[in-house]
């Protein structure tokens, strides 16, 4: 043991994730989550155009900002509840961030 009880170090975790801490960073306070390119290619994805590499690499992106790690796919207890929650983070930054972003 590190001398940390196991409570104590989920207690942690859970105060990190509530503060807004995800896998690659910090999510900016006061500002916004999703990029211009972002934006433009969640756009295109909900469009009927068919996606890109690209539009692909920047929706994982976006969910790796909402704290969905794709990495334990296999072995992953909150699968597929950890994916809709990322989800439903990214569609509301999509719809309360991207208009100010994207060309009318």
């Amino acid at each position: 043991m590190n001398g940390f009880p196991a409570s104590r170090c989920a207690l942690t975790a859970l105060a990190l994730a509530l503060a807004g801490c995800v896998v690659g960073g910090v999510v900016p306070q006061g500002g916004t989550h999703l990029s211009p390119t972002e934006c433009r290619d969640l756009a295109a994805l909900r469009s009927q155009s068919p996606p890109t590499m690209a539009e692909h690499h920047s929706e994982l992106a976006a969910l790796r900002k909402a704290g969905y790690d794709p990495s334990p796919w296999y072995d992953d207890p909150y699968y597929p509840d950890d994916l809709q929650a990322a989800q439903r983070l990214v569609d509301y930054w999509f719809e309360t961030e991207c208009p100010a972003l994207l060309p009318h």
